[in-house]
């Protein structure tokens, strides 16, 4: 099913604070919108740049097995954790009116159907998982694994979460939606977590047929909430309990600052974004963060405004940063080069982790990703809101085109002799990443259908798998309960 943008200009520069005409968004199919009470407003530059994130999964993901490209217009293989944002992306284009319901329903079964009957072994070839669990990158035909990707934990978890929300949001008594929740289901269910336990109770962040079990385990503070919350909340091959503790262990080390502003740290936003796409942190809380006073939306809060501080007061003297534009997380840069730059050596990245320097995997080359203030919007709508009105205002359709912001640019980043990893570059307005990418696109319209209806949120509290793994934790209060 196609969906089509009608190119038609509107001045709006009052009502979005723009000074520029966007596009509207028109041609959809007339699809009445599910309000909820709780709906929040946002100026109408949202409303485009939503559409055109959702068209990104829609358009993109191969319509004859669902599955989804890491990147585009690069050539790229299928991303799992991808599908899962794109699973997640259908039911939130049905109640903003992009999509019918039935439109929705098909894809994702399809998606679902494909998958459920992919080859799984131990062998290097020909496969596409094993123990339940899926390699990070498979083919966009076949759906085997592209060269020798890893059978990744956390991935498996992102489409796992996308999984699950599917077959809360389809709730209907139709075949169907019915067979949606079955599959859905069963493929989750299938993942092995007690075999990934194999040393004990932390989960390591996934195996090779080649070489076995990666030794780096999940632990500390990162993206991998998500990961022992759905492993201790399965039912077929649960974790062990202990697991939640081998999580939080390390803990100590990732504080950070004192009294209103102390927070566990990780410098690039996704690892506090992730997990929070489908699980709604706020009033609830585990061990670790009843002793600190807080919840981990709040701490998300706070690591937005410490991501947002560094950005402002820019140490490194980076050009374009500022109160409103900013944002540093994994994405994609212009390529590993060593350049002089201002009496220093300046080193750059190609895709990588970015984040404040002084925060556990922090890294700063210049480069700004649109996805970590728009990811972050729930948290901090007061700052997020005015960053991608800056984002727009400052660089207009250099970064932002049809499917909303591209992935990543670096003002600093000017030199047009040198031959990037992806993008293009400007000698006076520097570097722009070429593609968009899946699993930061995934954050974009996820958390903004968070703030304006809970809409991902108010299903996932419904999952007995959310709530068991919660529970398993130690998690307490809030719409949790007890």
């Amino acid at each position: 099913m196609a969906i089509r943008i009608e190119r038609r200009t509107a001045l709006r520069g009052a009502a979005l604070g723009l000074g520029s005409a966007l596009l509207d968004v028109t041609g959809y199919p007339a699809v009445a919108r599910t309000l909820h009470r709780r709906e929040r407003t946002l100026p109408p530059f949202f409303d485009d740049l939503e559409f055109r994130t959702f068209r990104f999964f829609w358009e993109r993901a191969n319509p004859k097995n669902g599955m989804v490209p890491d990147r585009w217009p690069t050539p790229s293989f299928a991303s799992i954790a991808a599908i899962g944002f794109a699973l997640t992306a259908y039911p939130i284009g049905v109640e903003r009116g992009w999509i019918t319901r039935a439109a929705a329903r098909e894809r994702t079964l399809t998606t679902l159907r494909f998958m459920a009957v992919l080859p799984s072994g131990e062998g290097k070839e020909g496969i596409a998982g094993y123990k339940g669990f899926f390699y990070h990158f498979l083919d966009m035909e076949t759906g085997l694994r592209f060269r020798q990707t890893e059978l990744s934990t956390v991935d498996s978890a992102l489409l796992f979460m996308g999984m699950l929300f599917a077959a809360g949001w389809f709730d209907a008594d139709h075949a169907d939606e019915r067979e949606i929740r079955r599959l859905a289901t069963d493929i989750v269910e299938r993942a092995e977590w007690n075999w990934f336990q194999h040393a004990g109770p932390a989960i390591p962040m996934g195996w090779h047929p080649e070489s076995g079990f990666i030794t780096r385990n999940w632990d500390g503070y990162n993206e991998g909430k998500l990961v022992y919350i759905l492993a201790l909340g399965a039912r077929r091959h649960p974790a062990m309990d202990g697991s939640w503790a081998a999580w939080t262990t390390p803990y100590p080390r990732f504080w950070r600052d004192k009294g209103p502003t102390r927070h566990l740290a990780f410098a690039p936003l996704f690892g506090h974004q992730y997990s929070e796409t489908w699980i709604d942190f706020r009033g609830i809380r585990d061990a670790p963060m009843r002793a600190a006073g807080f919840d981990y939306f709040e701490n998300s809060r706070r690591e937005t405004y410490a991501n947002r501080a560094w950005c402002a007061s820019n140490p490194m003297g980076w050009d374009g940063y500022g109160n409103d534009v900013w944002g540093l997380t994994a994405c994609d840069g212009p390529g590993d080069f060593t350049l002089a730059r201002g009496g220093r050596e300046a080193k750059f990245r190609g895709y990588s982790a970015r984040g404040p320097e002084d925060e556990p995997d922090g890294f700063d080359d210049g480069t700004i990703a649109p996805t970590a203030a728009l990811g972050a919007l729930p948290f901090a709508p007061e700052i997020c809101i005015p960053a991608a009105f800056a984002m727009h205002r400052e660089h207009g359709m250099r970064i932002y085109g049809e499917y909303g912001f591209r992935d990543s640019f670096n003002p600093s980043f000017r030199d047009a002799a040198l031959k990037v990893a992806t993008g293009t570059v400007d000698p006076v307005h520097g570097w722009v990443a070429t593609d968009w990418l899946g699993i930061d696109q995934g954050p974009i319209l996820g958390m903004l259908a968070n703030y304006r209806t809970e809409a991902i949120w108010r299903v996932m509290r419904r999952s007995s798998t959310i709530v068991r793994g919660l529970k398993r934790a130690g998690f307490t209060g809030g719409w949790l309960g007890r």
